[in-house]
């Protein structure tokens, strides 16, 4: 979908996909989403990631 969106991964639960994307913003997201036919029900922008290396 052009340079604007990168899809990252994945996580899939009994009942739900939760998928993580590097985009610009919102729109570029939901656009995708609409080109692909697939729903988004939301959005959340990541603001901070930890895991065992930020750990102190």
């Amino acid at each position: 979908m052009g340079t604007k969106i990168q899809w990252v991964q994945s996580y899939v639960t009994d009942d739900k996909i939760y998928c993580v994307y590097l985009a610009e913003n919102e729109a570029d997201i939901r656009s995708h989403a609409k080109a692909g036919g697939f729903p988004v029900n939301r959005v959340s922008r990541i603001k901070t990631m930890i895991d065992p290396t930020s750990a102190d």
